[in-house]
């Protein structure tokens, strides 16, 4: 593979849509990747007009992501997409996707992975036969602060482990805005769009891959109440969990979109035998160290003197800078694409390239939903074991 970079091609994130441009500035941000072609939205106007004003020529803005693939298929090797992200409604992340790993496209998908349990097995059976890649935005594991608390965990820094507390907060659906329409709530509260979760799915997830991705432990049981506060409303929108880790370690998830006042208030505390690590988003570059017999420690990321290698990697400003959301995602971005120019080249990824949510996050994404919404719902048997 000669130097260049690699070439994106998108599905949904048209000028109508939130998601999409935020991961193209994550895309672009190293310099790694260049958007060569889309299907924008089931629109094709919008899907027309939102390709030019990204600069792209009229033969590489598609009405379809079939007729995209089918198209990018004929080009040169040198001038097809070598990747697709995809970045709809949870209802239509499976199909694409798996027409794209079909077609020999390494793919990008946002999270929940897919509509179903069962799509998201189907798609690993096929990244497994294929050795393509798929990546999942997963975003909240990609921060520096994030990934040096797995690291001092990984060395044993808290001891032996017992317990977990992780949160996440929203306000913006205290009311049915869903209803007033010109938002992004209408298909998150919409059960044939989002699938049998809401705040469950869309932020739930997110709280729950926080806590595997630190720990390094895997959910095994979980106990759980789901709610739809709002009047009318088909999907829950608030949720709580009690969850059984491996190693005889324990949890609590709070999930929650009717937060009123709060904005996106990711949050985790884990607790071990010597003392205590906790991160906020909303101070992203700080890390606590908590202890029984010292003081708290404010560990700062972008001072390299006290960080490890993963954290330093994922850093790309001096201390004092903060870093935040478009820089975790282009984390997932970059080691995604570092890892897909190596097996293009027949080189092996760096450990810290493969450090990004996979095809099997994915699954266990969709594990949690289930598990979460059998729990939630059971007034018999409360405590549920990891669907599988």
């Amino acid at each position: 593979m000669k130097n260049r970079k690699l070439r994106m091609g998108m599905v949904g994130g048209g000028s109508d849509a939130f998601i999409g441009a935020i991961h193209r500035r994550a895309a672009f941000m190293d310099n790694q990747i260049e958007l060569v072609c889309g299907c924008f939205s089931v629109d094709p106007e919008i899907s027309k007009s939102s390709g030019l004003s990204y600069f792209l020529p009229e033969d590489r803005i598609y009405s379809t992501y079939q007729e995209m693939f089918e198209h990018e298929m004929t080009l040169p090797e040198g001038e097809r997409m070598d990747f697709v992200t995809i970045v709809t409604p949870n209802r239509w992340h499976f199909e694409p996707a798996m027409m794209a790993l079909e077609r020999g496209f390494h793919v990008v998908v946002d999270k929940p992975m897919t509509f179903s349990l069962e799509e998201a097995k189907q798609l690993q059976k096929k990244v497994e036969e294929t050795g393509l890649i798929l990546a999942l935005t997963h975003v909240y594991s990609a921060y520096p602060a994030v990934k040096e608390a797995k690291a001092r965990i990984a060395r044993g820094d808290l001891g032996m482990l017992r317990r977990v507390y992780v949160e996440y907060l929203q306000g913006w659906l205290s009311d049915r805005i869903e209803l007033q329409g010109g938002n992004n709530a209408g298909w998150r509260t919409d059960p044939k769009r989002s699938g049998k979760a809401g705040c469950i799915g869309d932020i739930g997830t997110h709280a729950w891959h926080l806590s595997e991705y630190i720990t390094g432990l895997k959910v095994q049981e979980v106990c759980a109440d789901l709610n739809a506060f709002v009047p009318g409303r088909p999907i829950d929108d608030d949720g709580a969990a009690f969850l059984r880790y491996e190693n005889g370690v324990v949890g609590t998830l709070t999930a929650s979109q009717i937060a009123a006042g709060e904005e996106n208030n990711i949050r985790i505390r884990i607790y071990g035998d010597k003392g205590g690590l906790e991160w906020q988003q909303q101070e992203p570059n700080t890390l606590y160290a908590k202890w029984s017999n010292k003081p708290t420690e404010v560990i700062r990321m972008g001072n390299n003197g006290f960080i490890g290698d993963t954290a330093k990697m994922n850093t790309r400003t001096p201390g004092g800078h903060p870093e935040g959301f478009i820089e975790a995602f282009a984390n997932i971005y970059r080691n995604f694409a570092h890892t897909v120019m190596s097996v293009k080249k027949g080189e092996t990824p760096c450990e810290e390239c493969l450090d990004f949510p996979t095809v099997y996050d994915g699954v266990r994404g969709m594990q949690f939903i289930e598990t979460m919404v059998e729990a939630g719902y059971n007034e018999n048997v409360k405590w549920q074991k990891w669907v599988d």
